[in-house]
């Protein structure tokens, strides 16, 4: 690919699971990824699992550190001079299991810093950077999940946070407007990643039993937000659901 067209992604929590897939489905697709997550290591296993012929960047990175985001967005620039995706993919779901009443504000905290005011920092940065390069304007691809929708049972502060990317999403689209920054939502239902796991011994439903829960490969997911990535600018993918199809979702499950 001829270096001046190459397109330009940032992906976050890219160290496993969904931001891994993803990154490597933009990096087969002859985009530049700049990898972000707080362990070096997994991002380096992410980009060897590229290949050699990938351009990655690795950067370490904590989300919801304003001083981590800013020197971020400057590695990137330094290193690619403009952006044109970021897909805001790192979040924690916190302590599993941990009725409301119990759950300590340390914990909550921690899952809104991560997956809400992460998501809007690196969305913040990722505006000004939009808005300044020539040509203007990018993408902003946010993961939501299903529980932007619906809650599982002991999740307030995960379910909160999701809730919350989706208003989110929708004044990026509003503001990025004028600057053809476009921002869309895929929400993601039991993709197999080290977060789902349980899914396949069991998990607590509403009605208070344990049930197994198919889950899906996440290189389904990655080429979901591959097709959000690549359509024009003109174009938006403004949500998205993609989940194991018999997931109880949709129904009594």
């Amino acid at each position: 690919m001829d270096e001046s067209t190459k397109k330009i992604a940032l992906v976050t929590g890219a160290g496993s699971g969904i931001g891994r897939s993803v990154a490597l489905a933009l990096a087969a697709a002859g985009w530049a990824v700049a990898v972000a997550g707080r362990r070096t290591e997994p991002l380096e296993e992410t980009a060897r699992a590229a290949g050699d012929g990938a351009d990655l960047l690795c950067v370490r990175a904590d989300v919801s550190d304003p001083d981590d985001v800013t020197a971020l967005f400057e590695s990137v620039r330094a290193r690619y001079g403009r952006l044109d995706l970021l897909f805001n993919n790192a979040g924690t779901f916190g302590p599993g299991g941990v009725p409301l009443e119990d759950l300590t504000y340390e914990a909550w905290r921690s899952v809104v810093d991560v997956n809400l005011t992460g998501s809007f920092l690196c969305a913040q940065a990722a505006f000004r950077q939009m808005k300044r390069q020539d040509p203007q304007g990018g993408r902003i691809i946010n993961n939501g999940s299903i529980s932007a929708h619906v809650p599982r049972p002991n999740s307030v502060a995960y379910t909160a946070t999701k809730h919350a990317m989706t208003g989110l999403t929708k004044s990026l689209s509003l503001d990025g407007r004028p600057y053809r920054i476009a921002c869309g939502q895929i929400d993601i239902g039991n993709a197999a990643t080290e977060m789902t796991e349980r899914m396949q011994t069991g998990i607590l439903q509403a009605n208070g039993q344990l049930a197994v829960e198919p889950v899906m490969d996440a290189a389904d997911v990655a080429r979901t937000v591959l097709h959000m990535a690549e359509l024009p600018l003109e174009a938006n993918v403004q949500f998205a659901t993609v989940m194991a199809t018999s997931m109880p979702y949709i129904g009594r499950g």
